[in-house]
């Protein structure tokens, strides 16, 4: 078998982060209201959808590593991809919103798998050096999915929700084969660890739970603009659906950027520091609305968040990886991924009802910058705990 390079890790990672997360949920969003206006659903089915997809995130993050267990990295990474595949083409028929249910659960739990196992397949088999340029592979596909969800997607769907679901699926079969036979079927061991120190018992755990923390207190802090941005645009601020619709594909810009600029500071700071300092950042961003409605101001905010939403996940992996042992990596980062999702699902209803009792998202951009200091607190404590 010849030797897997680390930057072929790093894409089949990415690939998995690109299908798991960037297509199977980001590509649903924009495509709500053709399906909409298309019959195949009412507002309320079509919200329902997209919400079924959240709770299928949730037992997959929850199950993944318990997976691996029986099945084996190899063989989780292979069924995932494959039925989250499937689910493209299942959702390009008009079969009723049971169908769409089962499919979009389906692809929910296999996309929480591919992260929670893709990415540490990756990061676990390479050098500590080659981590930050691997880690910023793995994840630009989440932000490669926001980019798609925001220009490509909604152009497909002018032209028909069976095909913007058959392209999406030919796309990802190919990546998908590409990730299997070039990489993940004959994916390499993990690297043997010296037992004689303990190194696989003696883990920084309270550095650990900050780091998980931020990274859930993170997920509060992210609702507002990832749910409701567009809509606080549009209507709130009475700026129309278009400009709303472009300062998305502005945020979906950030996100392309946003795994290669933590590659890089995570390079030259290392990983810990490296998310204290873009959790901070962030929570400057989300407070930009609160001071301003300039068109800089939602500008920069719409761009520094999007950046850092695919830039935080890459750091905390990144940071959760130079904590841990190769063989718990896995694990660790399966434990922050459900803390994130649980922390998500939470706050994105608790937001729902509190627009519904504020009449106005702008005390939900209060939470969400309450939240991120409070991550970005956590993240400090975790860069500055010394570790063995």
């Amino acid at each position: 078998m010849n030797r897997i390079s680390a930057h072929q890790l790093g894409l089949a990672g990415g690939v998995c982060t690109l299908i798991g997360i960037g297509m199977a949920r980001f590509a649903y969003t924009p495509l709500i209201p053709a399906l909409v206006e298309a019959g195949w659903f009412s507002p309320h089915d079509a919200a329902y959808l997209g919400a079924i997809n959240l709770l299928g995130y949730l037992i997959g993050a929850a199950t993944a590593h318990r997976a691996t267990l029986i099945f084996g990295v190899r063989a989780v990474l292979g069924a995932c991809l494959a039925i989250t595949v499937i689910s493209f083409y299942a959702c390009a028929l008009d079969a009723g919103v049971y169908w769409y249910g089962f499919w979009r659960l389906a692809c929910g739990i296999t996309g929480a798998m591919l992260v929670v196992v893709g990415a540490p397949a990756a990061l676990s088999r390479v050098s500590i050096a080659e981590r930050a340029g691997t880690s910023a592979r793995v994840f630009t596909g989440i932000g490669l999915g926001v980019m798609a969800s925001g220009t490509l997607v909604p152009w497909l769907a002018d032209i028909g929700v069976a095909a913007t679901w058959i392209a999406l699926a030919l796309v990802a079969t190919a990546l998908s084969a590409w990730a299997w036979f070039a990489v993940l079927r004959d994916l390499p061991p993990l690297p043997a660890t010296d037992s004689r120190n303990g190194a696989s018992t003696r883990l920084p755990w309270l550095a650990l739970w900050l780091v998980i923390g931020a990274y859930g207190l993170d997920a509060i802090g992210f609702v507002p603009h990832t749910l409701f941005w567009v809509d606080y645009i549009a209507r709130e601020l009475g700026q129309g659906l278009g400009t709303g619709s472009g300062y998305w594909v502005v945020f979906g810009v950030g996100a392309m950027c946003g795994p290669i600029v933590a590659g890089m500071l995570a390079a030259r700071v290392n990983f810990r520091p490296a998310l204290a300092i873009a959790l901070t950042i962030k929570t400057a961003a989300v407070s930009l609305p609160l001071i301003s409605s300039h068109y800089l101001s939602l500008g920069l905010s719409s761009f520094l968040v999007g950046l850092l939403v695919p830039a935080t996940v890459t750091l905390t992996s990144g940071s959760v990886a130079s904590l841990s042992t190769p063989e718990r990596q896995q694990q660790l980062w399966g434990w922050a991924t459900l803390a994130f999702a649980l922390a998500q699902a939470a706050s994105a209803y608790g937001m729902s009802w509190g627009y519904e009792q504020f009449g106005s998202y702008r005390p939900l951009f209060v939470i969400a910058v309450i939240a991120l200091a409070a991550a970005a607190a956590s993240a400090v404590g975790g860069a500055v705990r010394r570790v063995p």
